[in-house]
């Protein structure tokens, strides 16, 4: 016996929610256990000033996909992070890179921006003469 047009919809639609919601959590699942996030988010715990202008408890919130900050391809990574904490709340900035594929990403810099405007340098990459790496 067929189903009804009523109910054939309101499966399909239920069913097309469901596997939206599940692809949604998937994709910020990949993003949280990436190096290039997992990195930025050491280097904020590890820095008094950011930790303390957020207070605690700290929060990191789900990134937002439509951003158009945030991209990452084969070699460059730049992310906004949304963070919150008891005191105020507001974005990571995290931009890394990688030689080549499959390599290691490297931090190039890291920053916060509260919600007032005020940005806090959390981690910078520079280079020095001689190509040696120096970070502040």
């Amino acid at each position: 016996m067929p189903m009804p047009l009523g109910k054939l919809i309101l499966f399909t639609s239920v069913m097309a929610s469901g596997g939206g919601a599940l692809i949604y959590y998937l994709i910020q699942k990949t993003f949280s256990r990436a190096s290039y996030y997992q990195l930025a988010l050491e280097q904020l715990h590890s820095h008094p000033k950011a930790f303390e202008a957020l207070g605690t408890p700290l929060n990191i919130h789900y990134l937002e996909l439509t951003d158009k900050y945030s991209f990452v391809d084969i070699a460059d990574a730049q992310l906004k992070i949304p963070v919150s904490g008891s005191k105020s709340a507001g974005y990571l900035y995290v931009s890394s890179s990688r030689d080549a594929p499959f390599n290691r990403w490297h931090l190039q810099e890291v920053f916060l921006e509260l919600k007032d405007g005020q940005q806090i340098p959390v981690f910078k990459l520079r280079r020095q003469n001689g190509g040696k790496v120096k970070m502040e």
